[in-house]
């Protein structure tokens, strides 16, 4: 039976090891692959000051490199009797390789191990996000380019107010996305700091090379001060929901006007039969059903980063056994997150657009402001044109005039797509994700 690496021969009551344990190591089978680059880099950090021998450090790099494949190919597990992955990498040394394998445990704490898993798994997750947002992004510019001459009404306050379009529409939420991205970039920068070697929160006194380590792994730079390193349990967590709420934010206003606007009520748009769901009473249904899911999931996931600041903020600095609960809401929003975003993503290209809504006598009023503007062009003043506008419509003689012609950049004939995807591959660029991945193929390298 594997003992605890605290283990010190007192036997633990099985109730309160249950209840201690709690869902770790299921949260802990997503980190491993990240413990094991961890490992990597933190041992040859060793053998460079003297704490390994250098005939030492090979066998473990191999045997370490071996766990990773496993872990790729799904055969990788944290046995029942062992307490988190952190264990289960040094059990499986310590099998292979014997009393080696207890070496690599010198100048780190489970602390810092769970820090680094943590952020090394921020980082990966982060980048496949980007990507699925960065997707999104451009279907909603193609959609936007392809309707850009369909008008809409726009609305406020839920009353008819001034023509919009299609264009407008689906570039909107183009550009609301290079923003959130925008956020998430700044969120990457907090988690792209290595917490490595901060130990338990206090450093330690064997002379470690921390920015050996940060280079290893490919990190921007390190958290410098230990104690603040350990204080960045939760917070980092919290930060990275953040930006991730954003985007969910932006996703669950884009599905509540698809729902809105394929009712018949509106008939702006009409999604595939494929995508939509029926009634087990009515014949005639089709509902939204996956906009009505992603609005649900994406505001369920903007309750992340409140969860993680009721966990965290009322904690000292120091390391707590509290901070365990943030991975059961902190690692589950990627895949939540990814999912809706994929499901949109497929959905947006299939939207067939209703060309003929201004048709409808309904919308007439909505050129009011264009007929003003017509006047004001003339030379009438701005609020003797408003009132003759709406002495008009109130004797029920309006007769709107119903082209457009808005040239000011971001307006129905400007729509800037060009600029907001210029924009959007600025941002994507700076993360730099070649960086890590070019250090961490170096690491699984460093083994042959």
């Amino acid at each position: 039976m594997a003992k605890k690496l605290w283990d010190k021969g007192i036997a633990t009551d099985k109730e309160i090891e249950r209840f201690t344990i709690g869902h770790d190591q299921e949260m802990d089978a997503f980190l491993a692959p990240f413990d094991v680059l961890g490992s990597m880099a933190h041992i040859t950090m060793l053998e460079s000051i003297g704490l390994l021998e250098k005939n030492e450090l090979q066998p473990l790099l191999k045997a370490l490199t071996a766990i990773y494949t496993q872990i790729e190919q799904g055969e990788f597990m944290i046995e029942p009797e062992v307490e988190d992955v952190h264990s289960q990498v040094e059990l499986l040394l310590t099998r292979a390789l014997g009393d080696l394998g207890k070496k690599i445990h010198s100048g780190r704490s489970r602390n810092d191990q769970a820090l680094l898993d943590l952020k090394l798994f921020a980082r990966y997750r982060i980048e496949r996000t980007v990507g699925l947002v960065a997707q999104l992004i451009e279907t909603l510019l193609e959609q936007s380019e392809r309707y850009k001459d369909v008008l809409m009404p726009g609305y406020t306050h839920l009353q008819v107010a001034m023509p919009s379009s299609f264009g407008l529409w689906f570039g909107a939420y183009a550009e609301g996305l290079t923003d959130d991205l925008q956020l998430l970039l700044a969120a990457y920068r907090i988690a792209n700091r290595n917490p490595l070697g901060s130990a338990a929160g206090y450093g330690s006194s064997f002379p470690l090379n921390r920015q050996m380590t940060t280079d290893l792994l490919g990190f921007d730079s390190m958290n410098y001060n230990v104690v603040y390193a350990q204080m960045g349990r939760g917070k980092m967590e919290r930060t990275v929901t953040t930006a991730l709420a954003g985007i969910a934010a932006t996703v669950s206003k884009l599905a509540y006007d698809a729902c809105l606007f394929s009712n018949q009520n509106f008939g702006f748009i009409k999604l595939p039969d494929a995508f939509t769901t029926g009634s087990s009473i009515m014949p005639h249904k089709k509902n939204p059903d996956v906009f009505e899911l992603t609005r649900a999931k994406c505001n369920k996931l903007q309750a992340a980063p409140q969860q993680i600041s009721l966990i965290i903020n009322n904690l000292p600095s120091g390391y707590f056994r509290d901070m365990q609960i943030t991975k059961e809401c902190f690692i589950p929003t990627f895949d939540e997150l990814d999912d809706c975003l994929k499901m949109t993503a497929m959905i947006i290209p299939q939207i067939t657009v209703n060309t003929s809504i201004l048709d409808d006598p309904r919308y007439d009023l909505m050129f009011s402001v264009e007929t003003v503007n017509e006047l004001v062009k003339k030379g009438i003043p701005f609020r003797d044109s408003y009132k003759h506008v709406g002495d008009t419509i109130a004797a029920g003689n309006y007769q709107p005039e119903k082209t457009i012609h808005h040239t000011h950049e971001g307006s129905i004939g400007n729509l800037c797509n060009n600029e907001i995807r210029a924009m959007k591959d600025e941002i994507v660029a700076s993360f730099h994700f070649e960086k890590q991945h070019t250090a961490e193929q170096q690491l699984l390298d460093s083994a042959e």
